[in-house]
């Protein structure tokens, strides 16, 4: 082994190498979330112009073929030649990793982008990336592939503007998709508007023909009134500016009819989730003020009643904005703000400006503090009842009847099912490993918290009973020493009423028990959706795309085995097919398209004439067809009536039809004849042929040892793990699938309902 370890083992990875050999590193990963940093990152450049005070304007551009361009009217990057790198200073930025204007103060006073990587990685997982300058009333223009420079920076034309866009398409050899969500998009960008009132951002999709402008000049305080616009308001919204030295800060807040806390803090546009000084400093200043006050008043008539800090937050919906030099933050995620100074700052602050608003807006005061003596009245109860209920304030009580322990009584060695109904729990009773499998049955569903106050639901003997199990407290009181399990498991039938509770029981966790997702707790189970029996072959299968490798394994002859994998693609090939053809109707007009015409002559007479001639053949019944730049429309007669076939871009660079296009490429000439389609549905008749295939429906139609064999045995089991990405996102999930508005979730059904696939009826 150590003659093998030499020099030449000592890899130096040059440039952005780096970068491209571990993305998720720099991005987070290489799926959905990583691949939406890539925009964040290069916006985030132009809001560090904007908070300089030298861009008012921004836009992001979704293009049909899968581009994005960013455009500003900063001041544009700089293009002399920096002065130790002996290039351009653009193209230093663009190339090297930790090079940027952020680690010069007097460049950037506040800056969100900390660490100078943002851009340059951009660029590394980047199929193209081309950068257009306007600087000293000249343009320049430099191209970029993968990170490596395929031209100089040089100067194309004169310009009475300034500012810089970057344009950029996302390398689909390294992200798992490439495919931008307008709604996550619309999200973060509307969010960064309301931080930065003075700023103009215009979002457009061509994809989906979307054009949008974001500019909020009430600030956060339109942010509040965005976030609390269906909730009834206890108070008018409050808002307030200081600056002290130089930290400035913005803060507003409200009180609503609701029960949960909503408070978001940001230190220079960076959400900081987990708060950090900034976020304590204010809530110390509402509850050493709104306690005085309260006190001052005589408001509260018990002797014993004491208002605490939860009591302020039940019903708060605010936005906390700081902007300041040189932020220091716990970890490397940049979620909670670590400098001690911010603290007594904001308290102070915040305080002084409190006390005037509560003596000059007395209404405001009375509602908002009866607010928080009701809080604390239900709190008072809660505890007592608690208390009277089971000797002891923490959930640590006798555990639920219906909880059939294990024998472990480590937390890392022990798991606890919880699972829908007295009959599943019987069979996972019996199929379990007693030693360190725990089962909870649960007794129908248990409430849906996001429309119940948190006592009905602490106290609904459901959500006791998965309390008391845990042991560990709610969010509030959590203590992780006293979690009994560190496997937590979600077994429910695979049905809509397994998926509602399930849904329910996420929400639950959400809300209550927040820690248990955020270490990584939390799981689903997965039974298998099919099992496949002929004669002695008994199998289990997770999904269709199992199902339908197993049924190729099982029904190509044993001459044609090598071909295994040409017909596993062939399988994908025809799945992605009909889900184009499900969007675009007319599968088979699709499939020659994929197979049959060269997309770069796409809009051409001769392509056209190529697509008339074989719908002719097909027997399609043509009404007429019409042919523009990047676009060519059919009219057809079908059984349903008339339907407009459109073939443009958002079709060709659908992802979708790249996918097919790609399978089809390595199918190309791998099987005889083509046929490769029609032979595949050979094999698969050969090997569904006096099979039984059995679709799992629910947990009840295993018995316990099917059940430990496929879902719960430690080797087999496939479990899906409960993360949350981003908040603000899970947090309006939640409000829209279990909220008390009706009319948004209506909205979301109709807007994705050709996006499923099966129907549970």
């Amino acid at each position: 082994m150590e003659e093998d370890y030499k020099a030449n083992n000592i890899k130096v990875l040059k440039g952005l190498e780096a970068v491209r050999k571990r993305p998720g590193m720099y991005i987070g990963d290489t799926g959905s979330k990583g691949l939406h940093h890539l925009i964040y990152e290069v916006v985030d450049n132009s809001i560090d112009e904007a908070m300089a005070g030298y861009c008012s304007e921004i836009s992001i551009n979704i293009k049909n073929n899968g581009y994005v361009i960013i455009k500003d009217n900063g001041r544009g990057i700089p293009t002399e030649l920096h002065p130790t790198e002996g290039i351009s200073a653009a193209t230093v930025v663009l190339t090297q990793l930790h090079a940027g204007g952020k680690f010069d103060n007097d460049t950037y006073k506040v800056s969100g982008g900390l660490h100078g990587v943002g851009i340059s990685v951009v660029n590394a997982l980047s199929n193209h990336l081309k950068m257009t300058i306007h600087r000293n009333k000249e343009v320049f223009e430099q191209n970029f592939e993968k990170g490596i420079i395929k031209d100089e920076l040089v100067k194309i034309g004169e310009t009475k503007i300034t500012g810089t866009i970057i344009e950029f398409i996302p390398d689909d050899t390294i992200f798992e998709e490439t495919i931008f969500d307008y709604e996550v998009l619309e999200k973060k960008l509307k969010e960064i508007a309301y931080l930065n009132s003075n700023l103009k951002i215009h979002f457009s999709d061509e994809r989906i023909e979307k054009y949008e402008t974001y500019h909020f000049e009430g600030g956060i305080k339109d942010f509040v009134k965005d976030i609390t616009h269906n909730n009834k308001l206890v108070s008018n919204i409050i808002f307030y500016h200081f600056k002290d030295e130089n930290v400035e800060a913005e803060i507003s807040f409200v009180y609503t009819d609701k029960y949960d806390d909503r408070l978001k803090s940001f230190v220079n546009n960076i959400n900081t989730k987990y708060g950090g000084t900034h976020e304590t400093g204010f809530r110390a200043s509402l509850t050493r003020v709104f306690t005085k006050y309260i006190n001052d008043n005589n408001l509260i008539k018990s002797k014993t009643l004491k208002i605490d800090g939860n009591d302020l937050k039940e019903g708060i919906v605010g936005v906390i904005s700081l902007k300041m030099p040189d932020p220091q933050f716990e970890g490397q995620t940049k979620e909670k703000l670590g400098n001690a100074y911010i603290r007594p700052i904001v308290q102070k602050q915040a305080g002084l400006f409190l006390a005037k608003y509560l003596e000059e807006n007395p209404d405001d005061a009375k509602n908002i503090c009866n607010k928080i003596i009701f809080a604390a009245k239900l709190r008072d109860d809660a505890r007592k009842n608690r208390i009277k209920k089971q000797g002891k304030l923490n959930y640590v009580g006798t555990l639920p009847g219906k909880l059939a322990d294990c024998q472990s009584k480590d937390p890392k060695d022990s798991e606890l099912y919880i699972v829908e109904g007295d009959s599943a729990g019987g069979s996972a009773k019996q199929g379990r490993d007693r030693k360190t499998q725990a089962i909870l049955p649960l007794k129908g569903k248990i409430l849906n918290v996001e429309k119940s106050h948190p006592e009905k639901v602490l106290s609904s003997e459901e959500a006791s009973n998965i309390l008391i199990a845990l042991g560990c407290g709610t969010t509030d009181e959590y203590n992780e020493s006293k979690l009994r399990y560190h496997k937590i498991i979600i077994m429910t039938d695979a049905d809509v009423d397994g998926s509602h509770i399930q849904t329910l029981l996420l929400t639950f966790f959400y809300k209550y028990m927040r820690p248990i997702i955020e270490k990584g707790y939390l799981y689903i189970a997965q039974p298998p959706l099919y099992k496949y029996k002929k004669g002695k072959i008994e199998q289990y299968l997770k999904d269709d795309e199992e199902l339908n490798s197993f049924l190729i394994n099982l029904g190509i002859e044993e001459d044609e085995k090598d071909n295994l994998d040409t017909f596993i693609k062939t399988s994908k090939y025809k799945t992605a097919l009909s889900r184009l053809g499900g969007m675009f109707s007319l599968e088979k007009l699709l499939q020659y398209i994929i197979e049959e015409i060269d997309t770069e002559k796409m809009y051409s007479e001769e392509v056209n004439k190529k697509i008339l001639d074989f719908m002719k053949e097909n027997n399609y019944n043509i009404l007429s067809s019409n042919i523009e730049d990047e676009k060519m429309e059919f009219y057809v007669q079908t059984n349903n009536g008339i339907e407009d076939i459109v073939i443009n871009d958002y079709l060709i660079y659908h992802p979708y039809f790249k996918k097919a296009r790609n399978l089809f490429n390595e199918l190309d000439g791998l099987i005889e004849d083509n046929n490769y389609i029609e032979k595949l549905d050979e094999i698969i008749k050969k090997s569904k042929k006096g099979s039984y295939i059995q679709r799992y429906k629910g947990l009840g139609e295993m018995n316990p040892e099917q059940l430990w064999e496929t879902t719960m045995e430690p080797v087999n089991r496939i479990m899906h793990k409960i993360n949350i990405d981003e908040e603000d996102i899970a947090q309006d999930t939640i409000t829209l699938f279990m909220g008390d508005e009706v009319a948004p979730r209506k909205e979301y059904i109709l807007r994705h309902s050709k996006d499923v696939e099966q129907i549970d009826f």
